[in-house]
């Protein structure tokens, strides 16, 4: 084997960097999301702590549930592009709903008078957003091994490549969203929730620009 192909061998291919991009901008959406929801549910929306933790817990907790009907769809009907392209069209669905909530509440909202569908915009993304990210998440994450031959040591620093991007994003996603939508004023909630989707915007458009070109297994 000549120079010129061992050090290509040694690299890792490009549809890495494009799944790299494509895991962090989702989560910076997603974190940037967390960041600030239960400050939203208890603040904007006057819920008790008790039950905005509940709302969050139970949020998290289908988040991480939901993967497992969405690898299963995957694998038998729809393939991991179109499961991830279709779980982030809805996760941007989902925060374009939770910053359309945020948009219905005002300064001078109070307790009593959150308007009813606020809460149903609330509760719709919600659902839509742990509906996507059953799709999105299993599916993108299995791309990554993928675009290696069966045994090719490098799959393991991949992942930990592909892993730095999810840090990466929940690094910086809180500090944006956070500082955007936490302000002390209750109706600038909403531009935490707009960042966040425009962030699951950038990583749609960003994998469906580069995946033809760049996201191809060992065999083209």
């Amino acid at each position: 084997m000549n120079q010129t192909a061992v050090q290509s061998s040694t690299k890792h291919p490009k549809g890495l960097w494009v799944l790299f991009g494509t895991e962090m901008w989702e989560r910076f959406s997603y974190y940037g999301m967390r960041a600030i929801f239960i400050l939203f549910l208890t603040k904007a929306l006057f819920l008790s702590s008790k039950d905005g933790s509940n709302v969050y817990g139970s949020f998290t907790g289908l988040v991480y549930l939901t993967p497992l009907l969405g690898g299963y769809l995957c694998d038998k009907f729809l393939g991991n592009r179109r499961s991830i392209f279709i779980g982030g069209v809805l996760m941007a669905i989902g925060q374009f709903m939770m910053f359309l909530c945020g948009s219905m509440i005002s300064n001078n909202t109070t307790a009593d008078t959150v308007p009813p569908t606020a809460l149903t915009l609330m509760w719709a993304g919600l659902t839509v957003l742990i509906i996507g990210n059953g799709f999105f998440k299993p599916n993108i994450s299995t791309m990554v091994g993928q675009l290696y031959p069966k045994g090719d040591r490098k799959v393991d620093s991949a992942f930990t490549i592909f892993y730095m991007g999810i840090n990466l994003g929940a690094f910086f996603s809180p500090l944006i969203c956070g500082g955007l939508g936490d302000t002390g004023s209750i109706g600038d909630f909403k531009y935490g929730f707009l960042a966040a989707c425009v962030g699951m915007i950038i990583s749609i458009i960003s994998f469906e620009l580069l995946k033809n070109k760049y996201l191809m297994g060992p065999d083209g």
